[in-house]
């Protein structure tokens, strides 16, 4: 397998293009079977991978990466932009906003992505669902309302937004 990923990334990282350290770095959720289902990376995009907090400096390759032909690539790429979306890098955004996935490939993608998925919580850390009821702890302004909302005001069924 190591020999047919060196022959489809040309003996490059399939991330950022660094040529030293290659291994194979399998993509999850999928069978794991064939080269399809794993991306050549660099010892430094390797370490990275699997990180809660990413160097957001060295994953601007991405922006070249995510229009690779691979499915693998484009999932890797999608991932990592998303992560960093949510860190505050406002140019992942953009970057997720212009990309394209095939519904097989952008379910593939969110598949992996579970285990980050947003989860709201209260004051105390309790975790919120739709239809809720919650009690500000303090003023808050509403948009588009003109008014401010006091501490202390019961707010039912609320929404949340993702």
């Amino acid at each position: 397998m190591e020999k047919q990923l060196n022959t489809r990334s040309g003996g490059n990282c399939e991330l950022c293009g660094a040529t030293e350290s290659l291994q194979s770095y399998l993509v999850s959720p999928q069978s794991g079977n064939s080269a399809d289902d794993y991306v050549h990376s660099c010892g430094t995009c390797h370490a990275d991978l699997d990180n809660e907090s990413l160097d957001e400096n060295h994953w601007r390759c991405l922006n070249d990466a995510m229009w690779s032909e691979v499915e693998a690539v484009k999932v890797v790429s999608y991932r990592l932009l998303q992560k960093l979306k949510s860190s505050g890098a406002v140019w992942a955004g953009d970057l997720v906003e212009m990309m394209y996935l095939e519904p097989e490939t952008e379910q593939w993608a969110k598949a992996g992505m579970n285990a980050s998925e947003i989860k709201h919580v209260d004051s105390n850390g309790v975790e919120l669902q739709t239809g809720d009821s919650v009690t500000l702890i303090k003023d808050l302004k509403v948009k588009g309302g003109g008014f401010t909302a006091k501490r202390g005001t019961a707010v039912r069924n609320i929404r949340l937004v993702h």
